[in-house]
C-alpha cells in the first residue's frame, strides 16, 4: 500500500477555523486527519504541502518511521506548526492503518482500559461578562449532561488584575458554585495571563470556590514560573497544551509541583508523542487531560487516546457548542450520558469518524475568524469578523 494524494480541507467554523486532511493511497483506504492551529491554519495547509513529497509513495501503515521522517529529513526544527502538520498526516496514517486492519485505532495502542470518558465542557460562555449571564449559560451546559466545565473569568487582564476585576471573577464563579449541582468540577483557564506572584495571589483568593484546576497560570515563555506556582497554588495546577516536544512534559515532570500533563495531540506531532507523554506521566506518577480546541476530528483522536491511556484524567469537549451544522460535518459525534457527564468512545475501524466534503466545502476558511483573547468581550466567541 502507497499514499497516493494529500487533500486539505479549511473550514470556517464560527469564531475560528479548522484544517482537515485526507489521505489517499492505491488501495483506495482513505485515512482522516486534522491539523487546526488557531490563527495558522493557511500557514499549516502550507507546511503540510511542504512535507508531503517525504510520504507520497510510501506505506502509510509504517507510521512512526514516516513521522519521524518528516521531522528528521528537515534539518530545521519548524516548532509548532512543523508538528502539527505532522500531527495531520500521522493521525491519517493511524486511520488507515485501523481501517486496513479492521479495528479501530485504540485497539493498535493496547485496546480499552475503559468504556467512556468523563468530559468537560468549553466554549459554553458565550454572552456577556456578568454573573448572571454566566451562570445561565452553564446552567445550560448541565442541561446537556456535562458534570463540568472550563471557564476563563477574569476578561483581558495581563500580568496583574486590579482588585475590581478580580471581584468580578470571583462573583462569576460565586453564582457558578452556588447556582450549579453541588459536585459540578468548576475548571479555570487563565490562559497565561498572569506573573508567578499574580497567579499564586489569584489562586489563594479563589481557592474557597472548590476549584478542579488552574490550567496555564503563568507565562509560557519560562517554564519555571508554572513549577512555582504548582508548589504553592491550593489549586491544583494543569499545564502543556503550548509544548510541542515531549521533551518539554520531561521538563514539568522534573520541575515537579504539577500533576496533570495537557498534551495538545495535534501540536505535538500526532498520537505516537501523545502515548510518549502519557508514559512519561504514569511513570511520574501523574495524569494527562489533553487539550483540544479543535474540531471534531481531533476529537475522536482524543477519545481514541482516552480509549487505551489508563492514566486519562478527564477530555476537554468543544463540540456540543460549536455551530449546529457541524453535526452534518463529519459522521460520528460522541454521546454524553448525563447521569455521569461521560462521553462515549468511538469503536469503528481506524478514527471512526468521516468527513462530509460537501459540507466542508459548504463552509470555507474565513480569514476574518480567529479567537484573540485579549480583545475586549472576547467570551462571546465572535471571532475577528467586522462588518462590510
Amino acid at each position: 500500500m502507497k499514499i497516493t494524494e494529500i487533500e486539505t480541507f479549511a473550514v470556517g467554523a464560527g469564531w475560528k477555523n479548522w484544517l482537515f486532511v485526507r489521505v489517499h493511497t492505491d488501495a483506495g483506504i482513505t485515512g482522516l486527519g486534522e491539523g487546526t492551529l488557531n490563527g495558522f491554519i493557511r500557514t499549516t495547509e502550507a507546511a503540510i504541502r511542504e512535507l508531503e513529497h517525504f510520504v507520497i509513495g510510501a506505506d502509510p501503515r509504517r507510521v512512526t518511521a514516516l513521522a519521524r521522517k518528516m521531522l528528521d529529513s528537515v534539518s530545521l526544527d519548524g516548532g509548532h506548526i512543523h508538528r502539527t502538520a505532522i500531527a495531520a498526516i500521522e493521525v491519517a496514517c493511524w486511520d488507515i492503518l485501523g481501517k486496513s486492519l479492521g479495528v479501530p485505532v485504540h485497539q493498535l495502542l493496547g485496546g480499552r482500559v475503559r468504556d467512556s470518558m468523563l468530559g468537560y465542557a468549553n466554549g459554553w460562555y458565550r454572552a456577556e461578562r456578568t454573573p448572571e449571564a454566566f451562570l445561565d449559560a452553564a446552567k445550560a451546559v448541565i442541561g446537556k449532561g456535562f458534570k463540568a466545565m472550563k471557564l476563563d473569568p477574569f476578561g483581558t487582564a495581563q500580568g496583574f488584575i486590579s482588585e475590581p476585576e478580580l471581584d468580578l471573577a470571583e462573583q462569576i464563579l460565586t453564582a457558578l458554585r452556588e447556582g450549579l449541582p453541588k459536585h459540578t468540577h468548576l475548571l479555570i483557564d487563565v490562559h497565561a495571563r498572569f506573573t508567578e506572584a499574580e497567579a499564586i495571589r489569584a489562586a489563594n483568593r479563589l481557592a474557597h470556590l472548590d476549584l478542579y484546576w488552574w490550567e496555564e497560570p503563568t507565562t509560557r515563555d519560562r517554564q519555571e514560573t508554572v513549577h512555582a506556582v504548582g508548589h504553592a497554588s491550593p489549586i491544583r495546577v494543569a499545564t502543556g497544551e503550548m509544548y510541542d516536544t515531549v521533551g518539554q512534559f520531561f521538563t514539568l515532570a522534573e520541575g515537579g509541583g504539577v500533576n496533570i500533563f495537557q498534551p495538545e495531540p495535534m501540536s505535538l506531532g500526532g498520537i505516537g508523542n501523545s502515548m510518549a507523554v502519557a508514559h512519561l506521566a504514569q511513570a511520574h506518577g501523574s495524569y494527562i487531560a489533553p487539550h483540544q480546541s479543535g474540531g471534531p476530528v481531533a476529537t475522536a483522536v482524543c477519545l481514541q487516546l482516552a480509549a487505551c491511556v489508563e492514566n486519562f484524567l478527564i477530555q476537554e469537549h468543544f463540540d456540543a457548542f460549536n455551530e449546529p451544522w457541524t453535526r452534518d460535518l463529519v459522521s460520528w459525534h460522541p454521546v454524553i450520558d448525563p447521569a455521569n457527564g461521560h462521553l462515549s468512545l468511538p469503536d469503528a475501524p481506524g478514527l471512526g469518524i468521516e468527513l462530509n466534503d460537501e459540507v466542508a466545502c459548504a463552509h470555507p476558511y474565513d480569514p476574518r475568524a480567529f479567537l484573540n483573547i485579549h480583545a475586549e468581550g472576547w467570551e462571546k466567541r465572535l471571532g475577528q469578523r467586522t462588518e462590510k
